[in-house]
């Protein structure tokens, strides 16, 4: 939940970040997702205004690599950088192994998973499950940080329960084991996604810890980043669901010095605009998953893109029984040119 403490405007907040070597153009960051930010999404969230944009997460255990959707994920061909790649798992050895390869793979940053909320990756105790085990915690970003030569970066959940909050503690390890910057979803484990976010920790953090800080969680407007920047003094934001059908936040964020959150912006409010973007997003998922595959995986990017407009709901059982590229894209862009 936003305090309800208002946030003083101040371009400043938006500015360039820096992790490790890497000077970003601002501190406004695409969270990774799985089955969402592949490099199609990713490509475009970067084009749109994001300072950087997470990879989804790979397991550490490598004989997982082989399936075509990890192939995929591992493909940074071409993709402007920095690359940051995010890896997940519960042994060091397996860890370290996972970020030399993915570094080999063209990665610029390693990102450790330890905040993932699921059920499967939590009861192999990997996620956010490690969070109840600082000891393990520790070597495990030490093995990586030693691993490589690019910076690595963590993400956690503030504990693995309200009454377990630890995130100050696993901070200070990072910044002990070498880790170049953090970011805190303002969450814990326990909490998944249907509690609102809660930055007091994150506030807590910079307050006893001098590392690079990034708060996530809950932020989907201009106004609501300058607020959560202000109130927990973090370096930058992470953005993930509020992205899903508006890669532009970005931009808007960053175009925005005084929030107006009463008015939209302007490009958002644009359905022609709305329309060439989708129709890029589309294109460029088709080409890079191939027609199959690319058309399943569209489907929740059209319903996201096209949730807000009269006859969404029809029109996303529509979408779903379409089981063509170009029909898709026909159906998708139809949509978007109605009255």
């Amino acid at each position: 939940m936003i305090p309800s403490q208002r946030a003083t405007s101040s371009p400043a907040l938006i500015r360039p970040f820096q992790i490790g070597p890497h000077r970003l153009a601002n501190n406004l960051i695409l969270a990774p997702m799985a089955g969402i930010t592949d490099r199609p999404f990713r490509t475009l969230c970067r084009r749109l205004g994001a300072g950087l944009a997470v990879a989804e997460m790979v397991a550490a255990n490598t004989a997982l690599w082989g399936s075509r959707k990890s192939l995929r994920r591992l493909d940074y061909r071409d993709e402007p950088g920095p690359i940051s790649a995010q890896i997940v798992g519960s042994d060091p050895a397996q860890m370290a192994e996972a970020a030399r390869l993915n570094v080999e793979l063209g990665a610029h940053i390693v990102d450790i998973n330890m905040g993932c909320p699921a059920k499967k990756v939590c009861k192999v105790a990997a996620g956010s499950a490690l969070l109840r085990d600082e000891t393990r915690v520790a070597r495990i970003l030490e093995a990586v940080v030693a691993a490589v030569e690019v910076p690595v970066t963590l993400k956690i959940r503030t504990g693995w329960s309200p009454e377990e909050r630890n995130a100050v503690r696993i901070a200070r390890i990072a910044r002990e084991s070498g880790i170049a910057a953090l970011t805190v979803h303002g969450r814990t484990r326990a909490c998944t996604y249907g509690a609102p976010a809660e930055y007091d920790t994150i506030r807590a953090i910079r307050a006893s810890v001098d590392i690079p800080l990034i708060a996530n969680g809950d932020i989907a407007s201009p106004e609501d980043a300058r607020h959560v920047l202000h109130y927990t003094g973090a370096d930058a934001i992470m953005i993930g669901r509020a992205a899903q059908g508006r890669p532009w936040i970005f931009g808007d964020i960053a175009a925005d010095p005084v929030p107006e959150p009463a008015l939209p912006p302007a490009r958002a409010a644009s359905r022609d605009w709305i329309r060439d973007i989708l129709r890029e997003h589309l294109e460029a998922l088709y080409a890079f998953h191939g027609d199959y595959a690319g058309v399943r995986i569209a489907r929740k990017h059209i319903a996201w893109y096209c949730r807000d407009l009269p006859g969404a709901a029809s029109f996303r059982e529509t979408i779903n029984r379409t089981e063509t590229a170009s029909e898709q894209l026909r159906l998708a862009l139809a949509f978007l040119d109605q009255d």
